[in-house]
């Protein structure tokens, strides 16, 4: 029911903010790559839905990016479709209508919130350049072009960050993977002919709901650790347009206040100038371990190489990703209690 304010004596007074009657929204989308900075979207799919999981509206496009949609099989549109498709600059304000102010759901933030921020940008730029060729005489007298702005959620839920953080075993980091390993009733993430051949909306919107659906299992489950959540105004792009946190995407692009002095020898205090990478199997916050890698004059690597010094991952049995390849590469692996730890003992030169 909508009410409407008493402009009496008040009228000057701003009203307060009043929640949303679906503060929840589930966003899934299709891409053309991996990185928002070189890939495009080709679909996007939106619920908004309430703390007992009733869904309020629903939203699906397909976009044309007016550019190489990519394969069929990685995103489920073929070409004809996705020149069929909507500009990003004509559904932004409804992006914005549904996003803002909401708690935004999606699994794995950086890339999804990464390509949400990439397009919202790209149109407002394009916008603005077409703006500034009519104010030079260029199409005077026509309207200016209002596509909309980035979306203003109040907060980003990563479901497959909340996974990691909590140290579910994942043998499919996919969404279908994480629902699998929750115990939930999911189909297998795992391509098969018969998905291939069903409609991308519908394989989406599937998607999507299931999103929901381990959303409410992962916060079913109070015991655990707290979801991972992130405020937007926090992140930024990185070199690949993925949304990270100030501190990750800083510590990144920081230069190395040291010469890296080689691979850490367990027994032994860390050196200034080491090389660290944070596997996403830790319990802390990742930000609170890159922050004392930084203060500590180490230096904080998103990719491991053979010059990283030493990983920094809980999981130390059944290894995969970046814990896998370090033991592969002979480079040792600390908790994240244990790194805490060992970075108030850091050394400023290797001991001989």
């Amino acid at each position: 029911m909508t009410t409407t304010p008493d402009h009496g004596d008040s009228a000057a007074e701003t009203p307060p903010a009043v929640e949303p009657a679906f503060p929840f929204v589930a966003l899934t989308v299709q891409a053309t790559g991996i990185h928002p900075s070189t890939a495009r979207l080709v679909a996007v799919d939106v619920l908004t839905f309430d703390e007992d999981g009733e869904i309020g509206e629903e939203f699906h496009t397909v976009l044309n990016p007016g550019s190489d949609p990519g394969p069929h099989h990685y995103h489920g549109l073929t070409h004809e479709e996705v020149a069929a498709g909507q500009r990003f600059s004509s559904v932004l304000k409804t992006l914005d209508r549904l996003l803002d102010d909401r708690t935004l759901i999606v699994h794995n933030a950086p890339r999804v919130w990464g390509f949400i921020v990439a397009e919202a940008r790209r149109a407002m730029n394009a916008a603005a350049r077409s703006n500034r060729s009519r104010g030079r005489g260029r199409g005077r007298g026509r309207r200016r072009q209002r596509v909309g702005h980035v979306p203003k959620p109040l907060a980003i839920v990563d479901t497959l960050a909340t996974a990691r953080r909590r140290r579910i075993p994942l043998e499919d980091t996919r969404l279908g993977g994480l629902a699998l390993a929750l115990g939930m009733d999911a189909p297998s993430p795992v391509a098969t002919v018969e998905r291939a051949r069903r409609p991308e909306h519908e394989t989406t919107r599937e998607t999507n709901d299931l999103l929901i659906d381990v959303f409410f299992e992962l916060r079913a489950h109070s015991d655990d650790a707290v979801l991972a959540e992130s405020a937007p105004g926090d992140l930024r792009a990185d070199r690949f347009g993925l949304q990270r946190s100030h501190v990750r995407v800083d510590a990144m692009e920081a230069p190395r206040p040291h010469p890296n002095p080689g691979v850490h020898v367990p027994g032994r205090h860390l050196v200034r100038g080491m090389e660290v990478v944070v596997a996403p199997e830790v319990e802390l916050d990742p930000d609170i371990l890159i922050a004392e890698c930084v203060k500590a004059e180490l230096v904080y690597s998103e990719k491991l190489t053979r010059t990283t010094s030493v990983v920094v991952c809980n999981d130390t049995a059944d290894l995969r990703g970046k814990a896998m390849h370090a033991v592969r590469k002979g480079i040792p692996l600390l908790t994240d209690t244990e790194f805490l730890d060992a970075v108030e003992q850091v050394q400023s030169r290797p001991r001989r």
